[in-house]
């Protein structure tokens, strides 16, 4: 359809389809199959943009329902494989072997120390101060690091190691300073716990985080550093070597999810940290 309007000297004047013009303009209007309406300029260097949906609704429509290209499900699939976390314990054969979850092994005391900071504290420590044995390593993969299921590694390594106490096989030791993230938490927490029998557990963890995250009234430039702040279950009996943790302050990310598994689980916890 097209339509034409044209100025008269007289008032108004029909033209095209019969619609009436307005006096004094003269405009051009025309409009396609598709039914969208393109309006040519009105006066010289107006600068009119034509609207279209051209294609539009079809990637609305792919997206609403959710459509997935071979190609992307494949690399999906890989890339899900490739996340997927193996725990390989060392407790019988001296093979590293993937256990499997339903053969828990009883453990009385579980330490975890999570970070850099962390590791090291329990390298200088506690694993120099008695006699440990390397029983098992977490092997994982994302964005920020990579781990392999040596267990011969350096200070400097990203690296998840297990180690039980010679003198009480029921304690065991975590060194992790390798990156979890978000998305393998969950199943870092199911997969080593998961190996474990829950009657009796006591779970320690050890964490760190920079002191301009902690919230206080007082300034943190008075406060010792490092300094050590606890959170605790109620089913934890023990008594508590430092202070607790005060609100609004949070743990974030590994340790977090762990306080979060142990309450639903009713296990003794303790997570200590700066």
């Amino acid at each position: 359809m097209v339509c034409e309007a044209r100025a008269s000297p007289g008032g108004a004047e029909l033209g095209g389809a019969g619609e009436p013009e307005c006096l004094g303009a003269q405009a051009r209007c025309s409009a396609g199959v598709s039914g969208e309406v393109a309006a040519m300029a009105t006066f010289f260097g107006e600068v009119v943009v034509a609207p279209s949906r051209a294609g539009v609704d079809d990637e609305e429509s792919a997206e609403e329902a959710g459509e997935e290209t071979p190609e992307d499900r494949e690399i999906r699939r890989e890339l899900e494989k490739k996340r997927e976390i193996d725990v390989l314990w060392t407790l019988k054969s001296g093979a590293s072997t993937e256990r499997s979850a339903d053969e828990p092994f009883v453990c009385s005391k579980f330490i975890v120390a999570i970070g850099h900071n962390a590791a090291a504290f329990l390298s200088s420590f506690i694993l120099d101060s008695v006699c440990w044995e390397v029983v098992g390593v977490v092997k994982l993969w994302n964005e920020w690091c990579r781990t392999s299921n040596t267990t011969n590694v350096l200070p400097t390594d990203s690296f998840c190691l297990f180690y039980r106490l010679i003198s009480d096989p029921t304690v065991l030791l975590c060194q992790c300073s390798c990156y979890v993230a978000e998305d393998q938490q969950f199943q870092w927490l199911e997969k080593v716990f998961g190996c474990m029998r829950k009657e009796g557990l006591q779970v320690t963890i050890l964490s760190t985080c920079p002191v301009a995250d902690y919230k206080t009234q007082e300034s943190t430039l008075t406060l010792a550093s490092p300094f050590l702040k606890a959170l605790k279950t109620k089913e934890f009996k023990e008594q508590v070597c430092c202070p607790l943790l005060e609100q609004p302050n949070i743990v974030r990310d590994l340790p977090a999810a762990g306080f979060h598994l142990k309450r639903q689980k009713n296990t003794d916890f303790n997570d200590r940290g700066q």
